[in-house]
């Protein structure tokens, strides 16, 4: 498997100020990595890098020559009013062809067989007249994750993929994403969810008050001691929220 992005002591952050310190990770084609901490941690930093926005502070991003920010197929957390989008479910997947436009106004042939083959890949072909805004959440990530593909078939950037579904919509979303992985997408997912993360990731880059806490396998990340720590504090937390329904 090819190396996509070596990072070596890289500090992150805006005008001189550090946000984040000391990340040291690989990330190889066909991983699954799962970025875990807490809200203030540096994620959403981490994400602008890995998209281009920001270059380090110090340290070195290294990606091969064929490896471009571009590349990335990125699923932002959604808001209100985007979930809310007037547009049929084949035009926001179509838009995911727009970098490949250029200064084209209309989408080629090829482009179009793309939409179309990414749709049926995430079993979302019926829903293609449907208006986006009508559909269930599960059905708008699948629609978005489908633009993502169109964007960027061989690496998905998804942060926090399964916020405002319910169980069993995000249950079908992790195996969907997990499907994508085995076919040889490369998943970098940020999340919270900690049972989620070291069932369905290979590697996890676990960021703690501004540093690197972990990186790894997700077997010796459930071996380590910040992994016990944090095992045990996620089934403290689950054991709370059955208590308290």
């Amino acid at each position: 498997m090819g190396n996509l992005l070596h990072c070596k002591d890289i500090v992150l952050g805006y005008e001189g100020k550090a946000v984040v310190s000391g990340l040291n990770f690989n990330i190889s084609e066909g991983d699954y990595l799962c970025i875990l901490g807490e809200n203030g941690s540096g994620k959403s930093t981490l994400i602008k890098a890995l998209l281009g926005l920001n270059k380090p502070l110090s340290g070195m991003m290294i990606q091969p020559a064929a490896m471009k920010a571009g590349d990335i197929g990125y699923l932002p957390q959604q808001t209100a009013i985007q979930r809310d989008f007037p547009a049929s479910v084949r035009e926001i997947v179509l838009s995911g062809c727009l970098p490949k436009c250029g200064l084209r106004p209309y989408y080629n042939k090829d482009e179009k067989k793309l939409a179309e083959d990414t749709m049926k890949r995430l079993g979302i072909t019926e829903l293609a007249g449907r208006c986006y805004r009508e559909l269930s959440g599960g059905q708008q990530q699948r629609v978005l994750i489908a633009r993502a593909l169109c964007a960027a078939q061989k690496v998905l950037l998804l942060d926090e993929p399964v916020t405002g579904l319910d169980p069993k919509a995000q249950n079908e979303l992790y195996e969907l994403i997990a499907e994508l992985n085995k076919s040889g997408v490369t998943i970098i997912m940020v999340s919270h969810d900690f049972a989620a993360a070291t069932r369905y990731a290979s590697h996890i880059l676990h960021i703690g008050a501004h540093c690197q806490l972990f990186f790894g396998e997700t077997a010796d990340y459930l071996a380590s001691d910040v992994g016990k720590i944090f095992a045990e504090r996620d089934t403290h937390e689950r054991t709370v929220t059955e208590d308290d329904r």
